[in-house]
């Protein structure tokens, strides 16, 4: 767990205005759709900040920020992959491809996703609704 937790100001220097958009846009949109705990984190070797929503133990998804660069990561378990099969086609190529290349670990299929613009947001959400139903009108 973080100590000091990053600022709105902290976040735009680090990520550049452009991507502390794209941040501020998966954010938001995750924000919107699902009540769980968040936590700050540093972001192991490759990142600088992780945050990570959570509930009951389980992992939704994570954002992740380095200098002039976004992640969102999403694991998907063995069902989910198979719902992912599900919903391929309608889905952007761009996020397919990046599924494809993910590799897959005997405890799921670890998907980073780098977005610079918000173009496949509504495809990221997709894909968290496999994992789990919103639970935020």
């Amino acid at each position: 767990m973080l100590e000091n937790i990053p600022s709105q100001t902290n976040m735009a220097e680090l990520l550049g205005q452009s991507l502390y958009e794209v941040w501020q846009a998966l954010y938001s949109a995750v924000e919107g759709k699902y009540d769980m705990e968040r936590v700050w984190n540093t972001g192991g070797k490759n990142w600088t900040y992780e945050y990570k929503y959570r509930r009951g133990g389980k992992t939704l998804c994570s954002l992740y920020a380095k200098r002039n660069c976004v992640g969102f990561m999403i694991i998907f378990g063995k069902d989910e992959r198979t719902k992912f099969e599900a919903i391929r086609g309608t889905l952007s190529d761009a996020v397919c491809r990046q599924y494809d290349e993910a590799k897959t670990y005997r405890d799921g299929k670890w998907v980073m996703f780098e977005p610079t613009n918000t173009a496949d947001l509504d495809d990221y959400m997709k894909l968290l609704a496999i994992k789990r139903k919103p639970n935020r009108k």
